[in-house]
C-alpha cells in the first residue's frame, strides 16, 4: 500500500512539475531579437554617447564640489549664484541660444486636396516626437512658443491639446529644437528621418518640415512658476 502510494506521489509530482514547466513556458514565452546588426550598433553607438555624457556630468559635480571646497575664504556667494545660474539653464528657465532645427508641423497636401478633417495633434503623438528627441540628444524644446522643462506636460484639456496646460494652435505651428551644435544637429536631422515619426504625423493627416540645420536658434525660457514638491527653503537658525 505504501509503495502504491509513494509510486502515486512521485507521479503526481512529476505532473506537477510538467504543468509548472508549460505554465512558465506559456506566460513567459521566449522573446527573439529581431533587430539586425545595423540597429544593434546604433542602439550601442546610442547608450555608448549617454555613458559618455554620464560620465562628463559626474566630472563637472565634481569639479563643482571641488570649487566649494577650496572657495570657503574666498567668495563662496559668487560661486552659488554662478551654480544657481548654471542650473537655472539647464532645467529651462533662461533662454537658450545654440545650434538647432525648426520642424513646421503641418496639415499633408493629400489631406487638404481631399478636404480631409484634420484633427489636433495628439498628446500621445506629441510625447512620443519630445521622447525621441531627447533620445536623440535634444538639448532644448519648444513646442508652439512653450519651453518644455523636466516636469512640463502634455495632455489633453477640455478637448484641446495642451503644453504646461496652454493649448496649442491648430496646425500649422512650430517646433524649436536645440543641440549642442551644428553637427549635432545634422545627425539628430538624420535620426528624424530614420525613425518613422513623420510616418506617424502622416497616418495623423499632417507633414515635418524641417530647416536645414541651424547655427543659431533662440528658445524662450519657461515663464511660468516652478513648482517644488519636495525642496523647502532653509532659513538661517533652523
Amino acid at each position: 500500500m505504501k509503495k502504491g502510494i509513494s509510486r502515486f506521489t512521485i507521479i503526481l509530482f512529476v505532473i506537477g512539475f510538467m504543468l509548472s514547466v508549460q505554465y512558465n513556458t506559456i506566460q513567459n514565452p521566449e522573446q527573439r531579437d529581431t533587430r539586425d546588426v545595423w540597429e544593434i550598433r546604433k542602439e550601442l553607438a546610442a547608450e555608448t554617447e549617454y555613458h559618455s555624457e554620464l560620465l562628463s556630468r559626474i566630472r563637472e559635480a565634481e569639479q563643482t564640489a571641488e570649487k566649494y571646497e577650496t572657495s570657503e575664504s574666498e567668495r563662496p556667494e559668487r560661486l552659488v549664484e554662478q551654480t544657481i545660474e548654471q542650473l537655472r539653464h539647464e532645467i529651462g528657465l533662461d533662454e537658450y541660444q545654440g545650434a538647432g532645427v525648426i520642424i513646421t508641423v503641418k496639415p499633408s497636401e493629400e489631406a487638404m486636396a481631399f478636404g480631409l478633417t484634420i484633427n489636433p495633434v495628439s498628446p500621445d503623438l506629441l510625447v512620443r516626437f519630445v521622447n525621441e528627441m531627447n533620445h536623440f540628444q535634444a538639448r532644448a524644446i519648444e513646442i508652439d512658443g512653450k519651453r518644455l522643462i523636466y516636469n512640463s506636460a502634455i495632455r489633453t484639456i477640455n478637448g484641446r491639446t495642451t503644453v504646461n496646460t496652454l493649448p496649442i494652435q491648430s496646425a500649422p505651428f512650430e517646433i524649436k529644437i536645440a543641440t549642442d551644435s551644428v553637427e549635432s544637429t545634422e545627425r539628430l536631422l538624420a535620426q528624424v528621418q530614420a525613425s518613422g515619426l513623420a510616418d506617424d504625423f502622416y497616418l495623423d493627416n499632417y507633414e515635418l518640415e524641417m530647416t536645414e540645420a541651424l547655427d543659431e536658434l533662440v528658445i524662450s525660457g519657461y515663464d511660468q512658476p516652478v513648482t517644488v514638491t519636495h525642496l523647502s527653503e532653509w532659513k538661517e537658525g533652523e
